[in-house]
């Protein structure tokens, strides 16, 4: 196993080479430099066969969800409230599928920590899983560490029970993919051109839906149509995952504002989360804001080069732990403009406002870059000792991304087999009748 052992507080890395195992070509020698999740686990082999399991569980579910939402999509002429609840279900169904791909294909820890801000909102099941207690309508912004942020962040859903109500704004190139693009849009999901100009119409377009939707059926709000319809809006502020590339122009953009540049996480570009809060502002109460560190990640190292797609899935090294540290903000203590065209001073303040809480995860970034962990909330709600009906901070949970029944997975192709089965019938039905009608003429 490979060592990497820090010398004082300094960058400075002493390794001991690790041999390369067999993977069934003779292939043998020593790593220039070993991996922090270890050794590859799986030969040659056996990667083929978890890429293919891979990509046949996922062409299945793709396919299986895509005809489900085909198969729903006339609800929308016949009764709207039935027609949302149907692909809210369909979005469930995708949440499940990505929670299998963590479970199956890259099983790792996740630990979870919080402030006084969520202490009562992160709880630890009996059978080891994440219960997540957080509101219906939130909007939730995170670094962007790697690709795989958004699965977490899904999964997060997922244990809210909420994993049918998620929202996300992605590039409109990812809009023109074979049955994912229209499956997306499907969702209600924003696509975004890059170019405000472009980008502005269709993102207010959208948000205006999401701040005034009201819909009745099983997948509504707690009150049906007297609250609005159940929404996490996903938003990376810093555009993009952390890289070579996107470290340099986060440093130009930096050397550009005359601020100085972060370490471990990128410069946060303030425009599209303002006009988010601006849209959605009295329709939304809160902030969830999580800080994400993938354990392994050495300094100067970018977690895109060393967690790629091969290692995570397919060679069995995914990070021995993912990191996750929430808290969240009451909008109406965010300063927000007064309108919806505003003054540079009102677009300077939340600048700040959001510049501030990137240096706050810098800082938070930093702790665990030095001891492993981010700091958990022990403390209760009062000043006494805790007892019975006082909330307790949760501290960390050492969790796994899992299901919590296996069951769940028959939801993502009940649609299509009721189909499927309905089609036999009528098909086998329509055969006999016609054998009869035959055999009258004979």
């Amino acid at each position: 196993m490979s060592l990497r052992k820090p010398v004082g507080r300094s960058n400075t890395l002493q390794t001991i080479p690790e041999p390369i195992p067999d993977l069934g070509a003779g292939s043998s020698g020593i790593a220039a430099e070993p991996h922090p999740a270890g050794r590859v686990k799986h030969g040659i082999i056996i990667q083929a066969v978890r890429l293919l399991a891979t990509l046949l569980w996922t062409l299945f579910v793709v396919c299986a969800v895509h005809a489900t939402q085909l198969l729903g999509s006339p609800l929308y002429i016949l009764n709207k409230d039935y027609y949302y609840a149907y692909m809210a279900l369909t979005k469930q169904s995708f949440g499940i599928f990505i929670t299998t791909i963590t479970q199956w294909f890259s099983p790792t820890t996740i630990r979870i920590s919080g402030d006084a801000s969520v202490r009562g909102q992160l709880v630890q099941t009996k059978d080891g899983r994440l219960e997540t207690r957080f509101p219906e309508r939130l909007i939730m912004i995170a670094n962007h560490q790697l690709y795989s942020d958004w699965l977490y962040l899904w999964w997060i859903a997922y244990t809210s029970r909420m994993h049918g109500h998620v929202f996300i704004i992605l590039k409109e190139s990812l809009k023109y993919v074979p049955i994912i693009g229209p499956g997306m849009m499907f969702y209600g999901f924003v696509f975004m051109a890059r170019n405000w100009v472009k980008d502005r119409p269709r993102l207010q377009h959208r948000l205006r839906k999401l701040a005034q939707s009201r819909h009745g059926g099983p997948m509504s709000g707690k009150r049906g149509k007297e609250s609005l319809d159940p929404m996490w809006l996903m938003i990376y502020p810093e555009g993009t995952n952390l890289s070579g590339n996107t470290r340099k122009g986060s440093a130009r953009w930096a050397e550009k504002q005359g601020i100085r540049d972060f370490e471990h996480v990128l410069l946060p570009r303030s425009t599209g989360l303002l006009y988010c809060l601006q849209e959605l502002r009295g329709s939304v109460e809160w902030i969830y804001d999580c800080t994400v560190a993938y354990e392994g990640i050495p300094r100067g190292a970018y977690g895109q080069d060393i967690f790629t797609l091969r290692s995570t899935y397919f060679q069995g090294r995914p990070a021995k732990s993912v990191n996750m540290y929430w808290r969240r903000f009451p909008i109406s203590s965010i300063p927000l403009p007064s309108s919806s065209d505003p003054s540079p001073a009102e677009t300077e303040a939340f600048s700040n406002w959001l510049h501030a809480r990137w240096q706050e995860k810098e800082a938070l970034l930093e702790q665990y870059a030095q001891n492993g962990r981010f700091p958990a909330d022990e403390g209760h709600d009062s000043e006494g000792e805790p007892g019975v009906g006082m909330i307790k901070g949760a501290g960390f949970i050492e969790t796994e991304v899992r299901l919590a029944y296996w069951y769940e997975i028959l939801q993502i192709f009940s649609v299509v087999g009721a189909f499927g089965a309905m089609a036999a019938v009528l098909s086998k039905f329509w055969g006999s009748l016609n054998a009869i009608a035959m055999t009258r003429k004979n």
